[in-house]
């Protein structure tokens, strides 16, 4: 869902790629009908394992696997440069995706204006009041 959303919604601040630590090898059903529902594009969408090219190519990554940065990522370096999100995992209970949904558009939308007001920062200008802390 968050490389849809932040496509659509932040293409400008984030370049998204998704992939997982122990990917389905599928994209839900569920999450495609939430994603078409609020107005998502879903072509290209995929369900892969992260590799060590986009880990290092990546200025930041957010986890969403549930697991601690540090026990997730143990066969990565530079755990500085990952974010948590306590995101619940919605597969296998239908009723759950709108919420999911919705709370990683709030997460992605505040992960875009921490990019913008930190690009502001370099640029010797003005935030929009929120504290910036890109890894």
């Amino acid at each position: 869902m968050a490389e849809a959303i932040a496509r659509k919604d932040a293409p400008q601040e984030i370049e998204a790629s998704s992939a997982g630590l122990a990917p389905l090898g599928f994209v839900a059903e569920m999450t495609t009908k939430t994603l078409l529902r609020n107005g998502y594009a879903v072509d290209g969408l995929a369900s892969k394992p992260i590799s060590l090219e986009a880990w290092e190519s990546a200025d930041i990554v957010v986890n969403m696997s549930g697991r601690v940065r540090e026990f997730a990522f143990r066969n990565f370096r530079g755990h500085a440069k990952v974010e948590d999100w306590e995101i619940e995992d919605p597969y296998g209970d239908s009723q759950k995706y709108q919420g999911t949904y919705e709370m990683v558009q709030r997460r992605v939308l505040e992960l875009a204006r921490r990019v913008r007001n930190d690009f502001a920062k370099a640029q010797g200008g003005k935030d929009d009041g929120e504290s910036s802390a890109r890894s």
